[in-house]
């Protein structure tokens, strides 16, 4: 059976050239949090080309990812996310170097996560502020550049998203948490942020005691999508040098 492997980037090389497909051939970027939006930011970022990723996650499959989940389908409910994005990654280039971590990206395994390989860029993904706020000041520390998403739920106009440094979100309370946050450790900008100043929807957020979550938010399928394929083209248009700002 022909694979077509031999041409499946020939027009992102006819968009950026060579060049600049060979940096995304060299890239590792990892991405952390594999829900709505990072299995979205995952794929956009391998269709890209680049060479090396690796992507953390220890949930699995639910029924109700199935409305806004790249991951989630009837077939993959029960399986780990990790998993079922790490087939479909291999599925669009059978040349990646992959790394799979099935584990939830916390306390000290942020910093095993973060020293055991080099990596040109991170995505933040992570939709629970403690272990979101440890990645990026991690990642901070070790100086590598990351692209961190804001909150994606309650929201349904795709015309409001914007990405800009953290220090200027706004009317996003995600954002304003993370922001007071690092206030505290003495971060204030240094990393962009993928974010919407529309109003939350009233009645769309109602309280849990899940693991590792607090509420349940209601989503759309298409915003966490818009909001990982805007981290992808962070990190895409970064490595290329084409990143304004």
């Amino acid at each position: 059976m022909e694979t077509h492997t031999h041409n499946w980037l020939e027009r992102t090389e006819l968009l950026l050239g060579s060049e600049k497909l060979e940096l995304l051939r060299n890239a590792h970027v990892l991405v952390v949090g594999l829900g709505g939006v990072g299995a979205y930011a995952a794929e956009m970022i391998a269709r890209a080309g680049v060479g090396r990723m690796t992507v953390a996650d220890a949930d699995t499959v639910n029924a109700t990812n199935i409305n806004r989940q790249l991951v989630a389908l009837h077939s993959t409910v029960g399986r780990p996310k990790a998993e079922v994005l790490a087939e479909r990654l291999r599925d669009i280039n059978p040349g990646i170097g992959l790394t799979v971590v099935d584990k939830y990206i916390k306390d000290e395994e942020t910093y095993i996560l973060l020293d055991a390989a080099r990596y040109d860029y991170v995505v933040d993904a992570i939709d629970t502020l403690s272990p979101k706020l440890a990645l990026i000041a991690a990642s901070l520390e070790r100086g590598l550049p990351l692209v961190s998403s804001m909150g994606a739920g309650a929201k349904t106009d795709p015309t409001k998203l914007e990405i800009a440094d953290i220090s200027k979100t706004h009317h996003c309370p995600l954002a304003h948490m993370l922001r007071k946050r690092l206030h505290k450790i003495g971060i204030r900008r240094g990393f962009r942020a993928v974010f919407s100043p529309e109003p939350m929807r009233e009645g769309a957020i109602i309280l849990c005691e899940e693991q590792n979550k607090k509420s349940n938010v209601g989503t759309i399928s298409y915003i966490p999508a818009l909001f990982g394929i805007g981290c992808a083209s962070v990190v895409i248009r970064d490595l290329i040098g084409e990143l304004e700002g």
